[in-house]
């Protein structure tokens, strides 16, 4: 019995089915999840809130290793943090709304949101600064005073680039580049709002609580 033979032939393409898709009509931007950015903030999210987390880690550290806390005459001056804290509370709802509208994509709300929150910024960083004038304590005065600079540092850094970015975007939403993307960068940084304003919580809480208690 001779072995089975099989002939290859070519196989020819089907004329009436179409070789690829047209994606021409698909968003070029997204927001929330859909966008890559958006994931890219979450990822800052974890990074910059593993720093917050050591920073605190330090200064409970500190605390357990000395009987005497705060290691200043007196305990930081609360009401400036209390105030801040306060105005960051208060601005989620502006910045909620925000969000709200970039979704929409209603470039005059916008536009309104973004010069509230972009005045919100500049003032919260303006009573951070005055802050570090109630501490108490020099930086390089000791660990309490070294670990309660940086405490207040870091989130102040948070606030400024915040504000940065919120007045860049400002600026740029009352241009001709106040296009489609724009709106989903808009949203992404009253996403990131939020991570500034509940990574601050603990931090008020020990910094001007804790040596009170």
């Amino acid at each position: 019995m001779s072995p089975l033979r099989v002939e290859a032939r070519p196989v020819e393409a089907d004329a009436s089915r179409p070789v690829g898709r047209d994606l021409s009509a698909l968003p070029t931007y997204g927001f929330g999840p859909t966008s890559p950015m958006w994931w890219g903030t979450l990822g800052f999210f974890v990074i910059e809130g593993m720093g917050f987390a050591l920073a605190l880690g330090t200064y409970f550290y500190l605390v357990q290793q000395n009987p005497h806390w705060p290691l200043a005459p007196v305990p930081p001056d609360h009401w400036a943090g209390t105030l801040n804290t306060v105005l960051l509370l208060a601005s989620l709802w502006p910045n909620r709304v925000t969000d709200r509208d970039a979704h929409a994509e209603d470039l005059g709300r916008v536009r309104r949101d973004l010069v509230i929150m972009s005045l919100v910024a500049l003032v919260t960083v303006a009573v951070r600064l005055y802050e570090f004038r109630g501490l108490g304590v020099r930086w390089d005065q000791n660990a309490y005073g070294s670990i309660t600079w940086i405490l207040l540092g870091l989130h102040l850094a948070h606030l400024i680039t915040d504000a940065g970015d919120t007045l860049v975007l400002t600026a740029l939403m009352f241009t001709r580049h106040a296009t489609g993307k724009r709106f989903s960068d808009v949203s992404d940084n009253a996403f990131y709002w939020y991570f500034v304003v509940l990574s601050w919580l603990p931090i008020y809480l020990a910094v001007y609580w804790l040596p009170r208690w």
